[in-house]
Order: structure tokens, then C-alpha cells, then sequence
């Protein structure tokens, strides 16, 4: 309604004022993809201070929901192929919808994103068309430039060749408003402080698969001609699929707490931790997920392997020895895997916390 009507914001101000509010059983709603819009003519608009019951920002559904979509079929079905198939969709309803629990993940993923207008063949540009922001090749580049891993704001400027700050800060506002990108800031651990830099991180795996996946192959898909033999046969899968079942875990950091010990903790931080190397990127560190209360630093280690062995006992343990911290904090590991684990890294007794990544799933 409101596309080309730069006075919808204060007519639809007026007709409340006068006529819906007046009606005892009418709720207004105002909602959208164009989350940038409702914000800057809606919510931070000063002729509607006082009117507003209620903001919402609905997120990803939770994986427990998420795996609902496959019906009764869920008890058959190997959890990698459930896995397989969130890594390229997200938590996203919509998409969910699509899926047929009766192929498998390989001939979903075939007739979702590699037919000519197949759903998640054209969404992608439909988003950033209109949809989600003003600034629609700025932000798709912004998209494209954390494809790979989290990145802070200069980083980004850099990537795609831009000055930090303007348009680059208002993009990036615009995609963590919309819940594409996450901005992870945590709390520096030594000073209990927030931490100078932040992280952007592309928290949607449907854009990371589209712009890794399906974009290089549009041609080939629209002239209906691409043929996916296996997911396996994409290059460099195994490292998206880390980064997609990275993103799961975090993006359900809640579902955590509670195998965690951590359930009625004061959580001030839960974030990914980054600290870059001095002189040599060897030195650096980077913790998929650390959890601080004020007393105690967590760090989880994500992992999705086919074969998990003591090796991931001996990474954690230099994370541990490299993170910087204050006096009179206490250290906890944990693990969130899929996969074979080695029957030697439960024996150990090094993680505090080892928890299979069905369980987040309710299953």
C-alpha cells in the first residue's frame, strides 16, 4: 500500500486517530518483509509514539520446529538428510513448506533450487529487488562478502571496495534488521567490557547455498539443463555444510543453556569470539561459541564430521590455553557435534558438556 505513497505513514496516522481505533475488536497489524520501512515510517515515526502495543521480529524457527515438516516420516529418516537440507534452507517456514518427506534430501535440494522458477531459484533476487532494503546492490554485495565467514565492518568495506561508514554501516543495519545477517557482539573476556569489534555473520544458509551454489548455475538452470548427481559433487561442500551447521547451533544458542548447566545463569555474552593474531594469523583464535556469565567463560566447539576424533580434544585445548581472561574465572569446554564420535573423546573426560546435535532438535 505504502510503495509509491510517501503520505501512507500520516494518512493511515489520520484514519487511526479518527475511525480504526474507535472500533473495540479491531487490531491493526502492520507487517512485512520491508522491515527497514515499518522501522524508519512506523515505529521511529513520531506522529505514532503511544499507539504501538507491540514490535515483533520474528526470527528462524527453532530446530525442534523445524524438523516437524517431516511428519512421522522424521522416525525413518537419517538426521543428516534433515541436516542436509536446513543447511540450504534455514529455519525459514516458506521453504519448509516445500519440502516432500518422501524423497530424499538430494532430490528435494534438486527440485528446489535447479529447476527453471523453482522456489529457491528466484527468491533470492525477489528479495533484494524490493523486499528487504533500499539499497538493494549494495547489500547483496555485502551478502556475497560474508559468504565465507564472519567478518567486522571494515573487513567488509574492504571485501566489496567501499569507504567504511554511510551507506556501508546503514546496508548492514538494514540486513541485521531484516535477521539475514547476525551482529555478534560479545563481551571481551578479560575486561568484562563489550568487545570493540563486532562480527557480522551471515546467519541465512539459504543466501550462503544460493550465492554459492545456484547463482554461478542460474543459465544452466533456467535452460533446464543442470543435472545434480549428488550434494557431494558441489566443490567445496563439506566447508559450506561446517558453516551451515555452525550457524544451526548458534542461531539456537537458547536450546544450549540448559544441557550447558547454564539454564539459570545470568548469560551476558553468547556469541562466536574472534581475536586476531599479532604479526602471524597463527596466533589467533577464533571459538564458535563462547558463553560468559560473570564467573565463568563456556566454549563450545561445533562439529560436523563423519568421523570426530581425538583431534578435537587437542584443538580445544589450545583455545583454551590462547583465550585471554581475568583472574577468578573458571573454564568450561562443551561440544555440539554430528557424526562418529570417537569413543576415546567421551573417555577422556576433557569436554565438561558433549552434546549430539539431535537433541536440539527434540530428537
Amino acid at each position: 500500500m505504502a510503495h509509491d505513497a510517501p503520505t501512507f505513514a500520516g494518512t493511515l496516522k489520520i484514519a487511526w486517530d479518527n475511525y480504526f481505533k474507535k472500533h473495540p475488536k479491531l487490531v491493526f497489524v502492520v507487517c512485512g518483509s520491508v522491515s527497514t520501512w515499518i522501522k524508519e515510517n512506523i515505529i521511529e515515526e513520531g506522529s505514532f509514539y503511544g499507539r504501538r502495543s507491540l514490535d515483533i521480529v520474528v526470527p528462524e524457527l527453532p530446530l525442534s520446529e523445524c524438523v516437524k515438516f517431516w511428519g512421522r516420516a522424521v522416525e525413518r529418516i537419517d538426521i543428516r538428510e534433515i541436516i542436509d537440507i536446513l543447511s540450504v534452507t534455514g529455519g525459514v517456514p516458506r521453504y519448509l513448506e516445500e519440502i516432500d518427506p518422501g524423497i530424499s534430501a538430494n532430490e528435494n535440494i534438486r527440485r528446489l533450487c535447479f529447476r527453471p522458477k523453482a522456489i529457491l531459484r528466484e527468491d533470492f533476487d525477489e528479495m533484494f529487488r524490493d523486499v528487504i532494503t533500499h539499497l538493494p546492490t549494495l547489500t547483496a554485495s555485502i551478502i556475497r562478502a560474508l559468504v565465507d565467514g564472519s567478518l567486522s565492518s571494515t573487513e567488509v568495506a574492504k571485501r566489496i571496495g567501499k569507504t567504511k561508514g554511510g551507506n556501508v554501516t546503514a546496508a548492514l543495519d538494514q540486513l541485521v534488521e531484516a535477521g539475514m545477517v547476525s551482529e555478534d557482539v560479545g563481551k571481551n573476556p578479560v575486561t568484562g567490557e563489550e568487545a570493540r569489534m563486532k562480527l557480522y555473520r551471515l546467519k541465512d544458509n539459504y543466501c550462503r547455498f544460493y550465492l554459492k551454489y545456484i547463482e554461478p548455475e542460474k543459465d544452466t538452470i533456467d535452460k533446464g539443463a543442470y543435472a545434480l548427481g549428488s550434494l557431494e559433487q558441489l566443490d567445496g561442500w563439506q566447508s559450506v555444510l561446517g558453516l551451515a551447521f555452525e550457524n544451526m547451533v548458534v542461531n539456537n544458542t537458547a536450546r544450549l543453556l540448559e544441557p550447558l548447566g547454564l539454564a539459570s545463569s545470568l548469560v551476558v555474552s553468547a556469541t562466536p569470539y574472534r581475536k586476531a593474531g599479532r604479526g602471524d594469523s597463527r596466533n589467533g583464535l577464533q571459538i564458535d561459541l563462547l558463553l560468559q556469565t560473570r564467573r565463568s567463560v563456556c566454549l563450545v566447539e561445533i562439529k560436523r564430521q563423519r568421523e570426530i576424533g581425538r583431534e578435537v580434544i587437542d584443538e580445544m585445548a589450545e583455545k583454551v590455553r590462547r583465550l585471554p581472561r581475568r583472574d577468578g574465572v573458571s573454564v568450561r569446554t562443551a561440544l555440539v557435534y554430528e557424526g562418529h564420535l570417537a569413543p576415546i573423546v567421551e573417555a577422556d573426560g576433557y569436554f565438561d558438556v558433549i552434546i549430539p546435535f539431535r537433541r536440539l532438535m527434540g530428537l
